[in-house]
């Protein structure tokens, strides 16, 4: 009599792409899509992290992961593979997510070469201090920046121009962008190809309408801005990783309204400002926060009009939303 063991099949690797609930929605080695749920073992780790919970993402879109297929055609996620990068904001309050006012960790996306800032010139106006806000939370992954200036053609006073320059001069990418006028898509296409890049910004400023326009076969939805508040509508619904090409990932994620940088200190933050970089290191103190120390080489740079003022401001800003954050 012969006997036959049966061997268990091995983990197959996919890549998240999307999620929505319970539900994961991968692309496996094959660009086929699955759908799967978590195994329950991550669900107990979950529940026993509770009490020290800074964080309400298990697996996040652009995760690499191990899975098996059920009979039925689905998959159950076995393993979260370890990430190159993750990019992050904190997460609007939630009940229950501290006991002295925490705010905990929304992860965005993992493993992402650029991260891709859109603003547009109007409707919604330009704001610089998102952009920044933008720029601290990729600095602090390690992730590229490129900076889009969108609906160039609402700006007939090219006041746009200011910033261009500011942040090139920073030494960040800047594209100067209109669909209405066919201005910047070759260069859009220099930003994207070969990369997986993240497309991140306020509503409304037209991610989806760039996407659909260098890339027409994605179809995206896009929305108008409202009348009343200028303010951006919500199209995208939840973060989609999409396959450009073989080598080429583009992730579309939901308009926000607030960004606040997650898991930065105090004295780290003037880290993430690169135009501040060739004169932190002369600063009476290491631990620095360049707001009021004496011998502060950084605000010296302002005065001296050495570090563009606006920027300085905006430096401000996050770092007094840091000092309500109680994460450390």
């Amino acid at each position: 009599m012969k006997w036959f063991l049966k061997l268990k099949e091995l983990p197959i690797q996919g890549i998240i792409y999307k999620i929505e609930s319970k539900d994961y929605y991968l692309y496996d080695e094959h660009g086929k899509k699955v759908r799967c749920s978590l195994r329950g073992k991550f669900q107990k780790e979950f529940n026993l992290k509770r009490d020290k919970l800074y964080e309400i993402d298990i697996a996040i879109v652009g995760d690499n992961v191990r899975y098996e297929m059920n009979h039925d055609g689905s998959g159950v996620i076995e393993e979260v593979l370890p990430r190159v990068n993750h990019i992050s904001r904190k997460a609007p309050s939630i009940k229950g997510s501290g006991t002295r006012g925490e705010r905990l960790e929304q992860k965005i996306a993992a493993n992402i070469d650029n991260l891709v800032i859109v603003s547009s010139c109007k409707n919604p106006k330009f704001n610089n201090r998102a952009i920044d806000r933008f720029i601290v939370a990729g600095e602090s992954s390690h992730i590229n920046c490129c900076i889009i200036i969108n609906k160039t053609d609402l700006d007939e006073e090219e006041n746009y121009k200011e910033y261009s320059s500011l942040y090139r001069s920073i030494g960040y990418e800047v594209v100067e962008s209109s669909v209405k006028e066919n201005i910047g898509a070759e260069q859009l296409h220099k930003v994207f190809d070969g990369k997986t890049s993240l497309v991140w910004g306020h509503s409304g400023v037209g991610k989806s309408s760039l996407l659909n326009w260098i890339y027409p076969h994605l179809k995206l939805k896009t929305g108008e801005v409202s009348d009343f508040s200028s303010k951006g509508k919500h199209t995208t619904v939840t973060s989609l990783l999409m396959n450009i090409d073989k080598n080429t990932k583009v992730i579309d994620t939901p308009g926000i309204r607030e960004i606040d940088p997650y898991g930065i200190r105090e004295e780290d933050l003037g880290h993430f400002f690169k135009d501040f970089d060739e004169f932190i290191n002369e600063c009476k103190f290491n631990t620095c926060t360049h707001k009021h120390e004496p011998g502060c080489a950084v605000i010296k740079a302002v005065e001296d009009e050495l570090i563009n003022p606006e920027r300085y401001v905006s430096y401000l800003n996050i770092l007094e939303s840091i000092e309500d954050d109680m994460n450390f």
